[in-house]
């Protein structure tokens, strides 16, 4: 892993209107790195991505992108900079087929050969949705449509891949599953950013961690460190073991 920042948010403070919903928000993700933030319900968690796509404006702070500042820059530029989600829900295109899913993530892209190549690769990486290749959107599992919009996000040929709660409507053994996928996908090279409430579970496939509360960071370490933290352990492990 090379220590480059991918991503950093410096002193970040974010309003919806006048509510503050994000306080000194300080987060670096380095390149190959694959990183977790932690937190209950309403803590802030979807607010740190809205924020380094673009859709919250921050009223203090930085976003850098590769070293580039990307706060205040449209959503669309920061997706053609090599930011991609996987959003929450999955949010498929269900009336499409899951090739045509699959070619939606790769429309910014003019490099068609090397598209289809991707295409193969990812089809190889999920095989079940080979089999289904030519089938809508909505018929698919919830399994499989998670990873069919990693599939789709991965095709934007992304340097930092987010994930927003991807455990969420998932049972156990998929859950399972889905991490053990996003392992292999940071194993193959592409930085990941997971948003998850399952602690245990992203701790475990994780290099570091960030924890939120309310709006503001209170832990941040190495992924074992935060699983050997007694605060850590009282509030989000205990309940999951």
């Amino acid at each position: 892993m090379d220590k480059i920042p991918i991503l950093e948010l410096e002193g970040v403070d974010t309003y919806y209107g006048s509510i503050q919903a994000l306080y000194d928000i300080n987060i670096t993700i380095y390149n190959g790195e694959l990183a977790c933030l932690l937190g209950g319900n309403a803590s802030g968690k979807s607010t740190i991505l809205k924020t380094i796509l673009g859709v919250c404006n921050i009223k203090k702070g930085v976003v850098k992108l590769n070293g580039e500042r990307i706060d205040g820059k449209p959503t669309k530029y920061i997706i053609a900079k090599g930011v991609a989600i996987v959003p929450e829900g999955r949010r498929i295109f269900p009336r499409l087929t899951v090739l045509e899913n699959m070619e939606m993530g790769a429309y910014l892209r003019r490099d068609r050969d090397q598209v289809k190549r991707d295409i193969d690769r990812m089809l190889g990486l999920f095989p079940q949705l080979k089999e289904r290749l030519y089938k809508p959107g909505v018929t698919l599992s919830g399994g499989e449509q998670q990873m069919l919009a990693m599939a789709r996000a991965l095709l934007s040929n992304p340097k930092i891949l987010l994930m927003d709660e991807p455990s969420m409507g998932l049972s156990p053994l998929l859950v399972d599953n889905q991490f053990e996928l996003i392992q292999t996908v940071n194993q193959q090279g592409t930085t990941v950013f997971v948003v998850e409430q399952n602690a245990s579970m992203a701790l475990s496939i994780a290099d570091r961690g960030y924890v939120l509360q309310t709006g503001s960071i209170v832990l941040a370490d190495t992924a074992q460190g935060l699983l050997n933290d007694e605060m850590m352990q009282k509030a989000y492990l205990g309940g999951e073991n």
